[in-house]
């Protein structure tokens, strides 16, 4: 009689020692699931983060606007009008130039310029292209399209890709009062996203030429 009482204690002992490691186990299990969704989340959120910050940094790095050349015209010994002609860069995706705006500085004021609203082809310039009435004011710059394959870059959507040439035409004297010898003028052209194209240049010492090579 004694020994089967001492057989089922036993036993009982043996079967709350398995249900409290089955419990110790069940919640291990439990912590390492909610450890491993945790896991998982910032995992996944750090992937994302870092595709977006590539596809940022591709985009401000390999797009934007290159200025390709900047020429003025000399009215009685003052540049009166630029003509900064731009392209887009290489793997730029589209450049809307309604939205980009033009930073320009003289050393002594600053002015900030956007699309005025007038475009025109190059097709339809009889003369010279500093001869086009529109060709911006104080505040604004208008566009003189030299290529244009595709037809993107129209009055009311002004858009350019690769392979687009456009001229931003700017009129210097309603601007700055003209520029006088020996200025120095720094700029931008800014589009939505991508790099800036860079204005800086020094006007000659002396206007010798009706048109003249700036930059």
């Amino acid at each position: 009689m004694g020994n089967t009482i001492d057989k089922l204690v036993k036993r009982k002992d043996i079967a709350s020692v398995g249900i409290g490691a089955m419990i110790v186990f069940i919640a291990m299990v439990l912590v390492a699931g909610i450890a491993a969704s945790v896991l998982i989340q910032t995992s996944t959120r750090l992937e994302m983060q870092a595709l977006k910050t590539g596809q940022e940094t591709i985009a401000e790095v390999a797009s934007g606007i290159k200025v390709e050349s900047i020429e003025g015209y000399n009215a009685s010994g003052s540049v009166t009008k630029m003509a900064v002609e731009i392209a887009s860069r290489a793997g730029s995706p589209d450049v809307d130039l309604s939205q980009a705006v033009i930073e320009l500085s003289d050393s002594s004021k600053k002015y900030v310029l956007t699309y005025g609203g007038a475009l025109v082809n190059v097709s339809s310039v009889d003369g010279s292209i500093f001869d086009v009435s529109n060709f911006g004011d104080a505040d604004d710059f208008d566009i003189i399209v030299l290529q244009d394959a595709d037809s993107s870059c129209t009055q009311a959507s002004p858009v350019i890709n690769f392979g687009d040439h456009v001229i931003l035409a700017i009129d210097s004297n309603s601007v700055f009062s003209g520029l006088s010898p020996r200025t120095d003028v720094s700029g931008l052209v800014i589009s939505e996203e991508g790099a800036p194209g860079i204005i800086g240049f020094t006007t000659p010492s002396s206007y010798t030429d009706s048109i003249m090579e700036l930059q």
